[in-house]
């Protein structure tokens, strides 16, 4: 199979940010053409979970999106922490968006947002057997709804395009095909 892959010839940091970096590189293709620039985003790596409570709801996250001026309805998750495993980031960020603990966590795949300019990953979780056991903790610029959905009004959500984030799509495909619910 031909080698696809980029040989990277320069690189330099346009910007630096708490929650996302750009790089600028010079890259060389396999066939010796140059590419300049290319522009990468570099961000921490993300987390989110299909959230399903002791009680068999899945619970669901209403906030505001800046970028895409939306309130998008979402899975709860977010930034994997530096030096945080993936399973204690989203086992942290259900407890804080939610209020919520689970016992029992499986990690369905692995997803990247856009592979052509980001260079992060997310790690897409079904959790279980969740129990209410705080309030939310939230930071300091979140302002979150929990809701709770079964899963015939989960699948329904889909079906209409009322979840617009696609990562959490993915989640929710992947978690409803382990139910069995596909």
């Amino acid at each position: 199979m031909r080698d696809l892959t980029w040989k990277v010839l320069y690189s330099e940091y346009v910007h630096r940010g708490a929650w996302a970096t750009l790089r600028h590189d010079r890259c060389e293709m396999p066939d010796g053409r140059i590419k300049d620039p290319y522009f990468v985003l570099e961000y921490p790596n993300w987390c989110n979970a299909v959230a399903i409570t002791d009680e068999g709801k899945i619970i669901m996250v209403r906030q505001y999106r800046h970028a895409a001026k939306i309130v998008s309805l979402e899975l709860p998750g977010g930034v994997i922490e530096k030096g945080e495993q993936a399973e204690e980031g989203i086992k942290r960020e259900l407890l804080e968006e939610t209020g919520y603990l689970f016992d029992d966590f499986e990690l369905l795949c692995v997803v990247y947002g856009n592979p052509a300019t980001a260079d992060n990953h997310t790690y897409c979780y079904l959790a279980k057997n969740g129990k209410k056991v705080q309030e939310q903790t939230l930071d300091e610029h979140e302002e979150i709804i929990v809701e709770e959905y079964n899963i015939a009004e989960v699948k329904q959500l889909l079906a209409d395009n009322k979840i617009a984030q696609a990562l959490h799509c993915t989640n929710l495909f992947y978690a409803l095909m382990k139910l069995g619910e596909l």
